[in-house]
């Protein structure tokens, strides 16, 4: 029963690996396939979980949330800046980790003051916003990070790739906020979340996580950024490295190993080409509802010809059903083990109905942009 629980938890590294598996007896193992694993990507990915793991285990984001909500006395001023935070602090945390971190914060804040239909809104725009402002940044997902280090393109290069997408997305976010009642609300006083750490490890991780920035932006060698946080975490947080996610790392090298044999084999390799060729957005649209945007991304990179539509239809793929990003899978999660009134089916049908919207919206803009202001 365990092994059939854990399977079902990491469904997505499972069919990585089975891919894998299946393109070794077209491909047989060699040395080869060292050579398929982007190493860079990996450390970078282990050093930015790992030192953003500690920050939030010193309760550092938290505490931050807290400040900020306990300057709003209305429904809607709480909610938004509960969504906000997602948006924005998934650009530098990752979106994964904006939605660990706010939508407990969220769910233990909103359910005694409000109904459940509003906490599950609130969530869902949490998710929504933590996908959509993450697509900013290099740092905020885990295909962008891969792509970035990929496409050779400078940072601000990269970010002007999906700024107009992400300014509007901000925009129906805050227009969607409108939709929550702004009536007054009494939250408990007693909300402190201690922030654990003496000044030292504060100061400590906080220059790592600078090193990680560094790292990404091709400053400071990726290996060495790894090693640091690896160091600091065995001297002084031995327990934050339970915490990272050693099952995406595992899942990006068996996407390495798998895209790295369907790269080998001419037959499939001219087929996805010539399939991707002009349309490079759309494929990874559709790929991303069903295998997720970070495989789509890891998939179809070696055969894109327009790395930048690619970039763009994988993060706008975010958007749609619940495995598009597989940070909304996150937020499901723990809001199915709240007690909201409002079941998770409803918050399911809340969510894509939600998403579909927003998906609309979004095609709907890229074409009015690329139609009249590029």
């Amino acid at each position: 029963m365990h092994i059939f629980a854990f399977v079902k938890k990491e469904i997505v590294f499972f069919t990585a690996f089975a891919a894998a598996v299946i393109s070794a007896f077209f491909v047989p193992p060699s040395a080869e396939y060292l050579h398929y694993i982007d190493t860079d990507t990996i450390f970078i990915l282990f050093a930015l979980m790992g030192v953003v793991g500690a920050l939030r285990a010193m309760g550092i984001f938290d505490r931050l949330g807290i400040f900020l909500t306990q300057k709003f006395s209305s429904l809607r001023s709480l909610c938004t800046v509960l969504v906000l935070l997602c948006f924005f602090l998934s650009m530098l945390l990752t979106n994964d980790v904006a939605l660990l971190t706010f939508v407990p914060f969220s769910l233990a804040l909103l359910l005694p003051v409000t109904s459940g239909k509003i906490t599950a809104y609130t969530v869902i725009l949490q998710t929504m916003a933590a996908n959509l402002g993450s697509m900013l940044t290099p740092l905020g997902n885990p295909q962008n990070l891969f792509l970035f280090q990929n496409m050779g393109t400078d940072i601000a290069s990269f970010i002007m790739i999906l700024l107009p997408y992400t300014l509007f997305s901000l925009v129906l976010i805050i227009i969607s906020l409108l939709f929550i009642p702004s009536v007054k609300i009494n939250l408990p006083q007693s909300q402190g979340v201690p922030v654990n750490g003496d000044l030292f490890k504060k100061i400590l991780y906080g220059l790592l996580f600078v090193t990680c920035i560094f790292s990404v932006l091709r400053i400071v060698p990726k290996p060495l950024a790894a090693l640091l946080v690896l160091a600091a975490l065995i001297v002084f947080d031995r327990k934050v490295l339970r915490s990272v996610d050693y099952m995406l790392l595992l899942t990006f090298c068996a996407f390495f190993v798998f895209t790295g044999n369907i790269a080998r084999i001419n037959g499939i390799k001219e087929f996805l080409a010539s399939c991707l060729t002009g349309n490079d957005f759309s494929f990874a649209l559709a790929a991303s509802q069903i295998i997720s945007n970070v495989p789509a991304a890891l998939l179809l990179f070696p055969f894109s010809s327009n790395t930048g539509e690619l970039l763009t239809g994988v993060n706008i793929g975010g958007l749609g059903t619940l495995i598009a990003s597989l940070a909304s899978l996150i937020s499901y999660k723990l809001y199915s083990r709240s007690d909201s009134s409002f079941t998770p089916l409803k918050y399911l049908l809340f969510f894509t109905v939600m998403n579909i919207i927003y998906l609309a919206a979004l095609l709907g803009f890229r074409l009015f942009y690329n139609s009249y202001l590029l």
